[in-house]
């Protein structure tokens, strides 16, 4: 799984980034096949002020599709990977679903026009 990690206004630790590995290998275990890419952003966004500002963007390039992008606010950045990640495995899941039933419908129409044609 290729994931690019970026830190802003901070240090990426060792921790923080075996971390952010494990969660979207658990969370997006299932579509590897179909993930070209993974970006996940962190952010400080009040700096040292304080409050609800740790900030985790996660951008899922998929292989023949449009991008997925997830974006999760907390006070704490482990808690809005957390997040993060679990909602890209539900998006992740649900535009998978969508695209095998595309090509469902899709191959279930092909005959039919090929048989209107003739």
């Amino acid at each position: 799984m290729n994931i690019q990690i970026h830190a802003q206004d901070f240090n990426l630790t060792e921790g923080l980034r075996e971390h952010v590995a494990r969660r979207l290998a658990y969370a997006l275990n299932h579509g590897l096949d179909s993930i070209s890419k993974i970006v996940v952003r962190l952010s400080d966004v009040n700096g040292p002020r304080g409050g609800v500002d740790k900030r985790c963007g996660i951008e899922i390039r998929l292989k023949g599709s449009t991008a997925v992008a997830i974006e999760d606010t907390e006070a704490d950045l482990y808690v809005a990977i957390d997040r993060a990640a679990e909602r890209a495995g539900r998006t992740l899941d649900r535009r998978l679903a969508r695209r095998r039933e595309f090509a469902v419908v899709s191959i279930a129409r092909q005959p039919r026009q090929e048989a209107e044609a003739g």
